[in-house]
Formats: structure tokens, C-alpha cells, sequence
């Protein structure tokens, strides 16, 4: 009988170890941590991911954030002054030199810049409490419900701290930026400076892991004694998109790199065809209206091989019909688990009929549709 348990024991933890094995456990040494999939807003890994701690010049992805929107508007040329220097990592700014706001934010994610995050928050809000405020409403608008900024470069006070949960929304916010992306994204860039005229300096990225890996596709350093190691990377495997946070990690390329290939092992991004033609319309200039949708991905475990999708529109709509109204919605299900929802939009605009119409008019367009 003992021998018969032993064995079925032993048949139950192999059975366990094969179901088990894109679940095993990622050691990370960081005080906070989190691997999170934009796409879904899934957590994949994490621990103390609402842990406020200080986060040094991972702040720095707010401050570029707002100087790079401000700059698509006035990119203005900055000339430094005293005001605007800073301890700490910089990019050499003296002063009387002029720089665009969009060469700060350069400066800033290469160099981590902290004489570039003042220069550009007095550029933009005038002083440093004034532009806290403006980074502060960001993050709420962003969702980030455990953050507070102080400082825009990240250098340490006691009321500036964020999570890791957060600084990962941040990130999955600023890459939707192109100017955000694209400098993320580079190993070097070169600054040509517009005072002096013939003064360039080219920078590198203190991201190692665009080096270390492959499909890493940006993010930002930091440290400072409270703080610590910290860093939040993206990286992009097959149109799947993760964000890696640590906080206070002696080990964070290391840690960043275990966490990537643990998430892509246990997940996947799918596109989904599906055609989508016109849907009838009563009262309006034409008698049907194009529809269209975004396109369909879903991120699922790795080992999903059918995703099945449902249309949900009404028999016929009533014009007017403004281009881009929702109109209905399809919804991915694997498992009978609903993946996502996308919506339906009408492709153009359809006028209403201002031609008298009779009631008997009316009927005959509803029984056609409805036929």
C-alpha cells in the first residue's frame, strides 16, 4: 500500500511540474517590482508593486514626458542660468548656453541629465514647485494614485516617491509619445547645441539593456542613496509589448532580463482577421453606412491556438450617423474567457433624409432591414 502511494505521489508532482513549469517563481532582488502588459493591464510578475518608494531619475520619464509635449507646441531654445544647475548626473551645461526644450529631453534620457530636467521645468512652469504641480496632474490623469513629485530631476525628498505599479503606467503612457519612443529607443544621440553654434555632443544611453537585450526598446536609469539601483525598461517581442519596474535592485539588468524572458515565455501576442462590411440605415441620405475597427490583438498564454471573436450590432441604425460613432463592438473570447472588447465605429457620415417621408416610408425601410 505504501508502495502504491509513493508512486502516485510521485505521479502527481510530474503532473504538477509539466503544468507548472511557465509559472516557476523569478528571483528578483528589488525592494518593489513589477512585469506589466500594457495591452491587457495585466501584472504578470510582481512584489510590493504599491510600495511608495523613492524612484531617483526614473522621474526623469515624467519631466521628458511634459518637455516633449510642450516642445511639439513652442519648441523653444532655453538659455541655462544658475537657477538651473543641479548635483548629480548631468549634461554639461554652462552658463549662457542655449539649447531647444527638445535637446533637454535628449539630454535628460541619454546623460540623465538633472542640469536638463531644471532647465526645462523653469523653461515650461517657471519654477520648480510650478512644474511639481504640472507633473503631478499628469500622473493623475495618467492613473498613478501613489505617486508624488517634488523634484523633476529625481534627486531625493521625502514627500517625492512613486511605485512600481505606477512608474509601469508611466512608462506604457510615454511610449504612446513618438518623440518619447524614438528617444528612448536610441543607444546615443547627439545634441547640437544652438549657443555656442559650433558646439555638438554626442551622449549615451545609461541604459545598458539596449545592449544586453535584444528586444529591450528603452527606458530609464536611477540612483541615488535612498533610492538606490532603479529602473524601468520596455521591451517588444512579436508585437508584445512588456514593461519591467524595479526599485532599490542592486541586481536590475540581471533582474530585468530573468523577468522578460519569464513573460514572454508565458505569453503571446495574437492579431485577429476579421471583415466588417456596412450595416443598414433608416432615414438617411444613403441606406447603409461602412463600418470599421482598430485592429484586433489580444495577448494570451502562450500555448493558445484558437481565439473566436462576436459581432454585436443592431439590425439597422437611424441616421444621423456622425463618422466614428460607436456603433457596436467585438468581443475575442479563448476559453470562454473574453480577451478584449473593440469597438465598432461608422467610416463616414450619414446625413439625415430632409425629404418629406411618409410614415408608410419609414415602414418599408425598417421591414427591409429587418427582413
Amino acid at each position: 500500500m505504501k508502495k502504491l502511494l509513493c508512486l502516485l505521489l510521485s505521479c502527481a508532482i510530474c503532473v504538477l511540474s509539466s503544468v507548472c513549469v511557465h509559472a516557476r517563481e523569478v528571483p528578483v532582488s528589488a525592494a518593489a517590482y513589477v512585469l506589466y502588459c500594457p495591452d491587457n493591464g495585466k501584472i504578470i510578475l510582481s512584489d510590493n508593486a504599491d510600495k511608495q518608494l523613492p524612484m531617483a531619475s526614473t522621474t526623469k520619464i515624467m519631466t521628458t514626458l511634459l518637455t516633449l509635449e510642450e516642445a511639439a507646441v513652442d519648441n523653444r531654445v532655453v538659455e541655462f542660468t544658475d537657477e538651473m544647475s543641479a548635483e548629480g548626473s548631468s549634461m554639461y551645461l554652462k552658463k549662457g548656453e542655449k539649447v531647444t526644450l527638445y535637446d533637454l529631453a535628449v539630454g535628460m534620457m541619454m546623460q540623465s541629465g538633472n542640469d536638463a530636467a531644471n532647465a526645462a521645468a523653469i523653461s515650461i512652469a517657471g519654477s520648480f514647485e510650478a512644474f511639481a504641480d504640472l507633473m503631478n496632474e499628469k500622473a493623475a490623469a495618467i492613473g498613478m494614485t501613489h505617486t508624488h513629485f517634488v523634484t523633476p530631476s529625481g534627486l531625493d525628498d521625502d514627500q517625492h516617491y512613486s511605485t512600481a505599479y505606477d512608474m509601469a503606467l508611466l512608462m506604457a503612457y510615454a511610449l504612446q509619445n513618438e518623440d518619447f519612443a524614438t528617444i528612448t529607443s536610441q543607444t546615443s544621440m547627439e545634441v547640437h547645441f544652438i549657443y555656442p553654434a559650433d558646439k555638438f555632443i554626442t551622449y549615451p544611453n545609461h541604459n545598458k539593456l539596449l545592449k544586453m537585450y535584444r528586444d529591450c526598446i528603452g527606458g530609464k536609469t536611477g540612483f541615488t542613496d535612498a533610492a538606490g539601483r532603479c529602473l524601468v525598461t520596455a521591451a517588444c517581442r512579436d508585437d508584445l509589448t512588456l514593461i519591467a519596474v524595479t526599485l532599490n535592485d542592486r541586481s536590475d539588468w540581471g533582474d530585468h532580463t530573468e523577468m522578460y524572458d519569464e513573460g514572454f515565455s508565458r505569453y503571446k501576442a495574437m492579431t485577429i482577421d476579421h471583415a466588417l462590411h456596412s450595416i443598414g440605415v433608416v432615414g438617411g441620405e444613403a441606406d447603409s453606412v461602412p463600418l470599421n475597427t482598430d485592429e484586433l490583438r489580444v495577448v494570451v498564454p502562450a500555448d493558445t491556438e484558437d481565439v473566436t471573436t462576436r459581432v454585436s450590432l443592431p439590425s439597422f441604425l437611424y441616421a444621423p450617423i456622425e463618422e466614428g460613432a460607436i456603433v457596436g463592438k467585438i468581443v475575442c473570447f479563448s476559453d470562454g474567457a473574453v480577451l478584449s472588447e473593440t469597438p465598432i465605429k461608422a467610416a463616414q457620415t450619414v446625413g439625415q433624409d430632409r425629404r418629406k417621408r411618409s410614415i408608410f416610408t419609414y415602414i418599408k425601410d425598417l421591414l427591409h432591414w429587418l427582413s
